[in-house]
């Protein structure tokens, strides 16, 4: 009986599984970088983990980092999985880096509405790359883009094309050159489409069966996204400011501690997101001068002229920090202004604090005792004599004699005994 039982059971169970394929389907939306790498490298793992027909990638890029997209197109090629890329929803881009990625898929296709294109390599360190560098990096994007076309059987005279001279195409204009494999007007038709296929992985030749597959999305992880959100060059921009700030109350207040410990954290986020951007270390330096020149208005009083200076530091360092020739990413002004502003605004007070700090008299102390006014409690001679100051008596001396119950004026200190004057004295010489 027991044997009639797991019969009747792998008969009922078996198709099932066999009817019940899988795609992974996971969106890559944005500049890539490495935690679009390492999001895609994720998705794969996975897809091998629960042994899906297809991985499914939706993307929508304006490009990004080269390495990223290296590791990504890497991944593709050493895939036991079919790769599938698909450029949607409509409106979506695949520009720069997305080129490369979209034709290294075994599979490229596009949503009506798209496009693709426009993969010239710019420079990674701000400003332009010098004509013997742009030879170089163009040549060799060239090779890499052509190598990848000819494996995959598509247009490797428009990838050319596409970096030489940064053209772009419609999704028609893509299907009609052999750039990608098919247009689809969404997911349920891609699936539709592509079912049957015979691909070519690392593993071999590979059947898609997607026409009826069960749909598994990807999502980000929260690693990915902290990695995404500290990427982003105005959160990157904004922790190396905080450090800034952190680091210098830090070294005003010694043994403040939580700005030293805060600033030091987000300098190192910030160092960390830098790595991974494309930074301009002249802008870097820029701004390393400003907070230099500000610093040093709190130490010397020039008229302001060094805050003047660290503010058009600033503010050029800002701009220049991570802005490429046709680079998407760079800071928004609207980060760039509050932040030089708020800079300047703190240091300025900063001065202003440190300035009046200097000027105000000393309350405590001998020191703070002399100019103050009180009252003769006996008679005051060379000698000897009382004073009544603050509530308090004091032994005090004068040069010239003074009388009980006048008003006196201290004009100096000598250990516990003051020395005094008559008030309307004072008043006389100060008047002379």
């Amino acid at each position: 009986m027991l044997s009639v039982f797991l019969l009747s059971l792998s008969i009922f169970s078996g198709p099932a599984a066999a009817d019940s394929p899988r795609v992974l389907v996971m969106a890559l939306k944005g500049p890539i970088g490495p935690a679009s790498a390492d999001f895609v490298a994720a998705g794969i793992r996975r897809a091998v983990a629960i042994n899906a027909g297809a991985v499914i990638i939706e993307l929508d890029t304006p490009g990004g980092l080269d390495t990223s997209m290296r590791s990504i197109v890497q991944d593709f090629f050493s895939s036991s999985v079919p790769i599938v890329v698909y450029v949607s929803p409509s409106g979506a881009r695949a520009a720069s880096a997305g080129v490369f990625i979209t034709m290294a898929a075994h599979i490229a296709a596009m949503a009506p509405g798209t496009n693709i294109g426009a993969a010239h390599p710019v420079a990674a360190g701000g400003g332009s790359l010098d004509k013997t560098m742009s030879e170089k990096a163009e040549n060799d994007a060239v090779a890499y883009i052509k190598s990848i076309a000819k494996q995959r059987g598509r247009n490797a005279e428009w990838a050319e094309e596409a970096v030489r001279k940064s053209v772009s195409i419609t999704e028609t204009e893509a299907l009609q050159k052999g750039v990608v494999d098919l247009v689809s007007r969404d997911l349920s038709t891609l699936l539709a489409d592509i079912d049957g296929r015979v691909v070519r992985t690392f593993a071999g030749e590979r059947k898609l069966i997607t026409a009826h597959a069960e749909v598994v999305r990807e999502e980000e992880g929260l690693r990915r996204r902290i990695l995404a959100f500290l990427t982003d060059p105005n959160v990157a921009y904004l922790l190396m400011i905080l450090g800034f700030y952190g680091l210098f109350f830090e070294l005003t207040n010694p043994g403040a501690v939580l700005p030293g410990v805060v600033g030091g954290i987000c300098l190192i986020l910030a160092f960390y997101a830098f790595q991974t951007l494309p930074v301009n270390y002249a802008g870097f330096m820029l701004i390393v001068l400003a907070v230099g020149l500000f610093i040093l208005e709190v130490k010397v009083v020039s008229h302001g002229l060094l805050a003047a200076g660290g503010i058009v530091a600033m503010t050029i360092g800002s701009l220049m920090l991570f802005e490429t020739p046709g680079s998407f990413i760079r800071l928004s002004l609207w980060v760039v202004m509050p932040s030089v502003a708020l800079t300047a605004f703190f240091f300025v007070a900063v001065v202003r604090l440190v300035v009046k700090a200097a000027r105000r008299r000393p309350s405590t102390g001998s020191e703070g005792l002399i100019g103050e006014g009180g009252t003769a409690h006996s008679d005051i001679t060379r000698d000897q004599g009382m004073v009544s100051l603050h509530g308090e008596l004091w032994s005090a001396s004068a040069d010239s004699d003074i009388h009980r119950g006048e008003k006196v004026v201290v004009e100096g200190v000598s250990g516990l005994r003051l020395k005094v004057s008559r008030q309307h004295e004072v008043n006389t010489k100060q008047g002379g």
